[in-house]
């Protein structure tokens, strides 16, 4: 504990480094004021008791989770920076299949800023059309007869006043992640959902307790669940941390075909390379069908196709389960290029033992890089969706979700890449860092 305590202090001796982590901390302090300031036109006493009266295991209680409670509140950063990470998806999807967008991302910086403007304009077009649901489920909610919007209120002011507030408030969320990223410590996005995870610990703990409490689940159940939980936070980190090593050697001098002296060095392949960034892909494109849902609050037959959206339902498990082993795959393409890493090594001179360069080299690559993403994928698919069944056997909505799936992926990934960059800040003048190897590995590994 001492040596902890030394290394937090030493974070704090570096000006730079504390000026970035304070500078990340105020911004982040914004995001959660933001996230209970309730939208004009709103009666906040009534929304207070209709958001008890409400389901927490529903899609629109797990969309909450990631908004930190926003969603519930009606807050002005309601939407979260969903809409965002939605138009990436997009766009990066784009960037896949459509030649205007295969171009740009070849052009280099002056083409990736035209990508960020054109993702920055879905951003506004998602979360406009998302505001537009919003207000009608506002509309549509009552507490004992008593509409949360009141009926002076309701109509096309207040539909498009809701639109623009909420708007106004995701892409200002946007711009604050943009701000962390580029002057504080972390990836900002990333860091604005896993500060609105954590800021429902205490609730999933308060549930818990008033069960255990009122003796509704017994004390050994209560620590069988966590024992539980802690094994399933080691597998995490296990997949997040995990390598295979691919030996390459690089040549001094080559007379013919034998090879005089010369240096082995590896290409740390991760099982996890696109680290959580499928989860919240996945998520994202989840939302989609529940924010068309809300369009239609007074149909019985968009009710029960909502039924089979729930979170919590086997048909959202097989469909969510899928695209995040489709998206694994998807952002592990993005992320590493086999044949640009046949093509360095070639230039360089290296060459794995017994592959020939070029071709085969990427091939042989590509080919590892299949057979090790799989299982992480699946792992990962396993872990966003046991959330669902822990619901059914009984465990709390909100213990369920923080502890067993999505949340506790983006808390472990955004943490390992959040202190690999302060590791980096002190090893590079000269204190020491977190760990004494020095090798914490996030998302974007080393």
């Amino acid at each position: 504990m001492s040596k902890f305590s030394e290394n937090i202090r030493n974070i704090f001796k570096i000006q730079e480094l504390r000026t970035r982590v304070l500078f990340t901390a105020g911004l982040l302090f914004v995001v959660r004021i933001g996230s209970h300031v309730t939208l004009p036109g709103v009666d906040a006493s009534v929304l207070a008791e209709a958001s008890r009266n409400q389901a927490s295991n529903t899609l629109f209680g797990l969309y909450d989770l990631f908004v930190g409670g926003a969603f519930s509140h009606a807050a002005v950063f309601a939407l979260g920076i969903m809409p965002y990470i939605s138009s990436s998806i997009i766009i990066q999807l784009l960037g896949a299949v459509v030649p205007f967008f295969q171009k740009l991302q070849k052009e280099g910086e002056n083409g990736r800023k035209k990508i960020t403007q054109y993702t920055r304009y879905g951003t506004v077009i998602i979360a406009a059309l998302q505001a537009w649901g919003v207000s009608v489920r506002l509309t549509s909610l009552n507490a004992a007869g008593v509409p949360i919007v009141p009926d002076p209120v309701q109509g096309i002011g207040f539909t498009i006043s809701t639109m623009i507030v909420l708007t106004a408030g995701t892409m200002f969320m946007m711009w604050l992640g943009e701000q962390i990223t580029e002057r504080g410590i972390g990836n900002g996005i990333s860091l604005i959902i896993f500060i609105g995870i954590i800021a429902r610990f205490p609730i999933a703990l308060l549930d818990e307790w008033q069960m255990v409490r009122s003796e509704t689940r017994p004390i050994i159940v209560e620590l069988i669940i966590w024992g539980f939980m802690l094994l399933i936070i080691a597998g995490v980190v296990m997949v997040t941390q995990g390598t295979r090593r691919i030996p390459v050697q690089y040549a001094k001098r080559v007379v013919g075909r034998k090879v005089y002296g010369g240096v082995t060095q590896y290409i740390p392949m991760r099982v996890n390379t696109a680290g959580v960034m499928p989860i919240i892909f996945a998520q994202s494109i989840m939302f989609i069908p529940s924010t068309i849902l809300t369009f239609f609050p007074e149909s019985e037959f968009v009710g029960s196709i909502a039924g089979y959206l729930e979170h919590t339902s086997l048909t959202y498990s097989f469909f969510y389960g899928l695209m995040i082993v489709f998206f694994t795959y998807f952002y592990t393409a993005i992320a590493f290029n086999p044949k640009d890493v046949a093509d360095n090594m070639q230039k360089q001179g290296g060459f794995i033992p017994g592959i020939r360069p070029g071709k085969h080299t990427s091939d042989f690559i590509d080919n590892i890089l299949t057979k090790i993403t799989l299982p992480g994928s699946v792992f990962l698919a396993i872990i966003a969706i046991l959330p669902a069944f822990m619901v059914r056997l009984g465990v709390t909505s909100s213990f369920a979700s923080f502890f067993g799936g999505t949340s506790l992926l983006i808390i472990v990934g955004v943490a390992l890449d959040t202190l690999q960059q302060i590791e980096s800040h002190l090893l590079m003048r000269h204190y020491d860092g977190f760990m004494k190897s020095g090798k914490i590995k996030g998302r974007i590994g080393r």
